[in-house]
């Protein structure tokens, strides 16, 4: 399994790993198929892309079977809690208010997201 702390992942890694998380165990036939449906890829960069996510120990791989199944090797969530905290150490100098308040300046919010967003600080100060 991939080091926790030293995660780094490509944009197209990334993006394997969200097909093999929503489909799960899949093979590298079923996994191309899902990318083609939003870019041009080829078979080959995928399957090439899929053997070094496994190398790196992102993926495991059954080759019990002629043909190979893949799995995630790395948690969903875990990922994301990770890059987060990355992308708040390195962009906002550690600050997730300066995050918080940058996304929601760059996209639009619907009134239920920002319901669903008072309800989860309304949650973080009655833990305090």
């Amino acid at each position: 399994m991939a080091d926790k702390k030293s995660l780094k992942l490509t944009d197209s890694e990334l993006e394997i790993l969200r097909v093999l998380w929503q489909q799960g165990v899949s093979t590298v036939r079923q996994v191309h198929d899902e990318l083609a449906k939003t870019k041009d890829v080829g078979y080959t960069t995928t399957l090439k892309l899929m053997q070094i996510m496994h190398e790196k120990g992102l993926v495991s791989r059954d080759t019990s079977n002629k043909t190979h199944v893949y799995r995630p090797e790395v948690d969903q969530q875990q990922t994301r809690q990770h890059m987060v905290n990355k992308l708040i150490d390195h962009m906002f100098a550690g600050s997730a208010s300066r995050l918080v308040m940058q996304a929601l300046g760059n996209h639009p919010t619907s009134k239920d997201e920002i319901d669903a967003i008072k309800r989860y600080l309304d949650g973080l100060e009655n833990k305090k």
